[in-house]
């Protein structure tokens, strides 16, 4: 997510760190070598919101939203757990002009992990003219920790895009020269990103059911992100009848699941050095510096973004329903 998180990561307690972050360059490497992995962290049902922090106040990349604590996120039925099922929502009920401030909900894990599968399963995400929902991890100290965006997008966009964010003097780079390692299409290759330049490095998904309205119309599915600091960064994106079933009886084997959707090899990207001490983030925020940018008026969508911000039932499926978060190691 394009976005200055250092302030909400200021006031998290270390001791919610796992792992330690190292300098020493991994040796290059293709595709992650083949290993079955085990369940670290499971986030799913009545203990969901145990494990995660409540972000609130303004939005940092300047969406029209004020973020929710837990207590009034429940109370107002933005945060809620039905049997095994989280979901997460804008508000879409409440009278908001035009331009205005719509409440909404960011959570934040209290962990922090170096590494590891990382998997999203979803039935629904959030869609419509104005949203920009996103699952993402981020390091400390935007953007020298690095961010890692594995499932984002804004308006009436039809595809995932997957995007690393760096921040340091230590290469990224998106290997164009293999493009046979990843389906997806190169939008940006460079990941280098600055305050005031942030697109970062981002392939496209080829799968319109990877994002949005196709996303759920399919059934939801699953997103993936494989960080072996070793070989590189591999997201895949599942639909609901072609989720792998080593991951459903979670004992995942990534290196038998294809070609990912998106892959950063570490062969033209040091990733301990610019990824560590990433926390895991879950948002919906609407307009903002990327989806109420010149990015809405060539999006289809009606009007102005900012006028969209009044209309409540524009909102009524701006919301994640998630089945499962995980982390394996």
């Amino acid at each position: 997510m394009h976005s200055f998180y250092t302030l909400f990561l200021a006031t998290l307690p270390l001791t919610t760190l796992v792992g330690a972050h190292s300098l020493h360059r991994p040796v290059s490497g293709r595709r992650s070598a083949a290993k079955t992995y085990s369940v670290q962290d499971f986030y799913q049902g009545e203990g969901f919101f145990n494990d995660w922090i409540f972000n609130t106040g303004a939005d940092p990349t300047n969406g029209n939203v004020i973020y929710q604590n837990k207590t009034a996120a429940q109370a107002q039925g933005l945060a809620y757990v039905s049997g095994s099922t989280t979901v997460l929502a804008v508000d879409s009920t409440s009278s908001v002009p035009a331009g205005g401030y719509r409440n909404s909900v960011r959570i934040t894990s209290q962990k922090s992990y170096n590494g590891g599968l990382f998997v999203m399963d979803a039935a629904q995400m959030p869609v419509g003219c104005s949203t920009w929902p996103s699952f993402w991890t981020v390091g400390p100290n935007w953007p020298t920790g690095g961010e890692i965006d594995i499932v984002e997008g804004i308006n009436n966009q039809a595809k995932n895009q997957m995007t690393l964010h760096s921040g340091t003097s230590n290469a990224c780079t998106i290997d164009t020269n293999h493009s046979n390692q990843y389906s997806g299409s190169v939008l940006n290759s460079q990941c280098y990103s600055t305050q005031t330049a942030d697109s970062g490095c981002s392939i496209m998904d080829s799968s319109t059911t990877s994002f949005a309205n196709g996303f759920n119309n399919a059934g939801g599915g699953v997103f993936a992100l494989l960080w072996d600091n070793s070989a590189g960064m591999s997201m895949w994106h599942f639909e609901r009848n072609n989720i792998p079933s080593d991951l459903t009886n979670q004992s995942p084997t990534p290196s038998t699941w294809g070609t990912p959707s998106g892959f950063w090899s570490a062969q033209t990207c040091d990733i301990s050095a610019n990824f560590y001490n990433h926390q895991m983030v879950i948002d919906i925020t609407i307009c903002g510096g990327w989806a109420g940018s010149s990015a809405y008026a060539s999006s289809g969508c009606p009007g102005k973004c900012t006028d969209m911000v009044a209309d409540a039932s524009n909102y009524v499926d701006a919301k994640w329903v998630i089945n499962y978060v995980a982390v394996f190691q």
